[in-house]
């Protein structure tokens, strides 16, 4: 994935750098990283020793990440690197936050899931458009989504979910923002190793719970939508 990466983004003509957050994983994930930091040009590897979850590294790539645009994307290359060309192309345009969808015209599925992880995806989602009021995202759990600095700073500090549920969340909030956002269609293929399941800290049940924490934090103003952004800077 990382060779893939950088020759795509390695043939293009703006700067750029690879970040790979491992979340405390318990194998040798972090080791494995970091030892393409001599390989791969541009390479961060921050490894976290403690698992907290998807959605805060996400967030803590998102704030350490130094670029115009950043995206971020699945370790398993699910979704081709390829299509951050034309999801920058919709950034520049103006867009704030472009998303990928498995849902939309012009999305092709290589490599359908199981049959009931796909119903309990679909169920999972027509429960989030409904108590959301995001009718028109058939998709929001891809893990493919770019977004401009200005929109990453603005959602990642008031992100709050740290498991599987922080994409909704991601939308939600920058559509209370303001913020224009966009879906385009990719190829997706399952991988077999998701750690997704039906309980659990990453299970379906865990983001059902999430959705309802965030539905509350809405009605109740828990997101501070005027609330200054600290700065941030890495060394």
């Amino acid at each position: 994935m990382l060779s893939e990466i950088e020759d795509h983004l390695g043939r293009k003509d703006f700067r750029y750098e690879i970040l790979v957050i491992v979340d405390g994983s318990p194998n040798n994930t972090g080791e494995l990283a970091k030892s393409y930091v001599n390989r791969v040009k541009n390479l961060l590897v921050i490894d976290n020793a403690i698992n907290h979850g998807k959605g805060y590294a996400v967030r803590q790539g998102l704030l350490q990440a130094r670029g115009s645009y950043r995206l971020y994307t699945d370790a398993d290359g699910s979704t081709s690197i390829e299509h951050a060309d034309g999801f920058l192309q919709e950034c520049r345009k103006g867009f704030d936050v472009v998303i990928a969808s498995r849902d939309i015209e012009g999305a092709v599925i290589e490599i359908h899931q199981p049959k009931y992880r796909e119903l309990m995806g679909n169920m999972g989602n027509l429960l989030i458009r409904a108590t959301l009021g995001l009718w028109n995202y058939p998709d929001t759990q891809c893990g493919f989504k770019m977004l401009s600095q200005s929109a990453a700073r603005e959602i990642a500090f008031r992100m709050v979910l740290d498991r599987f549920g922080f994409d909704f969340e991601l939308i939600i909030l920058a559509h209370k923002l303001g913020l224009k956002v966009k879906q385009m269609p990719v190829r997706w293929r399952n991988q077999e190793n998701s750690s997704v399941t039906l309980f659990g800290r990453n299970g379906f049940i865990q983001i059902l719970i999430d959705l309802i924490k965030t539905k509350y934090r809405l009605m109740r103003g828990g997101y501070d939508l005027s609330k200054p952004l600290p700065s941030t800077r890495r060394g």
